[in-house]
């Protein structure tokens, strides 16, 4: 039995809910470590299941420094589940795995040492072979019911059907992720791990997210913001053991966690990963081949170009035609009003222009492009497109104009002339 007299280097948390055939195999390839069972403690926090769970963590108790929690169901809380297993965790990294994932024989030295190389706080993305969620690798369940994840990975290793479904994105980078734009939207918790200290210092998962998806990115993000660099672990490797999932109820709840996310950090790039995760892409060229950053050198090349462009000019027209008591929305407002301009919701994508607005509880500001709000459905009579959206129009006007409309009751504004015999615009 492993000594609990020593405090444990690494906590791996595995969060489960009904799934102990998939429990069993992650918790014996943790028990399979070439670390010393001292280094390094389990903590498997049930989601409310109500199958042989308990029992099933209880066959390992000898073989394992483990820790079970147990919270009533209440619906999808794997959020909540992380979080309650890193309060008991004594580990000063964290580390996170989902159950069917086969942690590699050396994952927990592989995330120890990429955490004790020199530098400041990191994140580790863990490389998960088989992780492909929309393209199982073909024969891999069966693969596996014969051979340890060792022996798959060296027989399969170079296998693109077999590689993690982010290899692409590691290997544009060389496998170092500073040179890419969003490396915090690769941090998914079927393998990552970060220091406790940073975990709690941004306030762990957010409870906020009840149903599958995003939960895991929406913490990468705040760890970036936090100042944490990011990292892919080869080391730290593990297998995901296939097994069904509910394709099109997660896509869903995807697309409602990416709308939670936008409301939690309302801004340009929010509103992109919406539209993506929302497959709200129909006019755009080439969309499997679309990513997110691949638009943000255009939105920085328009905020540049527009920055010292003035629409005050189309405000006061605005200003001069509408009866008192309208609500308004702005797209493209930005930096300065004209006077006696009526109380009015705010957009501008260039937050910098946003900053030397006046503070004026009759004029909130909202940094966003307007492919989606924060707003709720009609929430206005008018929306305003100024001519500070010409930079990013003739890609996005499509998504610009569908979200006005659903916040306003109509839209006006001079970029919609070209727009209105093709689109069916009202003014």
């Amino acid at each position: 039995m492993p000594s609990g007299a020593t405090v444990p280097k690494i906590s791996v948390i595995i969060p489960t809910y009904n799934r102990s055939r998939l429990l069993r195999g992650t918790l014996t390839a943790l028990a399979d470590q070439r670390t010393s069972a001292d280094v390094f403690e389990v903590i498997v926090a049930d989601d409310g299941s109500t199958d042989d769970t308990r029992q099933t963590v209880e066959d390992f108790t000898d073989r394992l420094r483990l820790r079970y929690h147990f919270q009533e169901d209440l619906g999808f809380r794997a959020a909540a589940a992380r979080n309650a297993g890193a309060r008991l965790a004594r580990g000063e990294i964290l580390a996170f795995v989902d159950s069917g994932i086969l942690p590699g024989p050396d994952f927990v030295a592989g995330h120890l040492a990429a955490h004790r190389e020199p530098g400041e706080p990191r994140a580790v993305i863990g490389y998960t072979y088989g992780f492909r969620p929309d393209h199982p690798t073909p024969g891999l369940d069966g693969i596996l019911q014969t051979h340890t994840p060792e022996e798959v990975v060296r027989d399969y290793g170079a296998d693109p059907e077999f590689q993690d479904s982010r290899h692409s994105l590691f290997a544009t980078a060389r496998f170092y992720l500073a040179r890419t734009a969003l490396p915090w939207q690769l941090f998914w918790t079927c393998n990552c791990s970060v220091p406790a200290e940073e975990f709690w210092a941004v306030g762990g998962f957010d409870e906020d997210f009840r149903s599958w998806g995003a939960e895991d990115t929406e913490l990468g993000f705040r760890l970036y913001r936090h100042g944490l660099s990011f990292e892919v672990s080869r080391e730290g490797w593990a297998v995901d053991t296939p097994h069904p999932r509910p394709s099109d109820p997660d896509l869903s709840d995807n697309r409602s966690n990416m709308l939670t996310f936008l409301h939690k950090h309302p801004e340009p790039l929010s509103e992109l990963l919406w539209a993506w995760y929302s497959k709200h892409l129909p006019q755009l060229e080439d969309t499997r081949d679309w990513h997110v950053r691949l638009e943000l050198p255009t939105i920085r090349r328009g905020t540049n170009r527009v920055r010292g462009l003035d629409v005050t000019a189309e405000l006061a027209h605005l200003r001069d035609t509408l009866p008192p008591g309208t609500r308004v929305a702005v797209f493209g407002c930005g930096d300065v009003l004209p006077a006696g301009f009526p109380s009015a919701e705010l957009f501008d994508y260039d937050e910098t222009l946003l900053q030397r607005l006046p503070a004026d509880p009759a004029h909130p500001t909202h940094h966003a492009i307007g492919i989606r709000t924060v707003l709720p459905d009609h929430a206005v009579d008018v929306v305003l497109v100024t001519s500070r959206l010409t930079p990013l129009w003739r890609r996005w006007r499509t998504h610009i104009l569908a979200e006005a409309h659903r916040i306003g009751r109509s839209v006006r504004g001079p970029l919609l002339e070209a727009a209105e015999p093709a689109l069916g615009v009202g003014g």
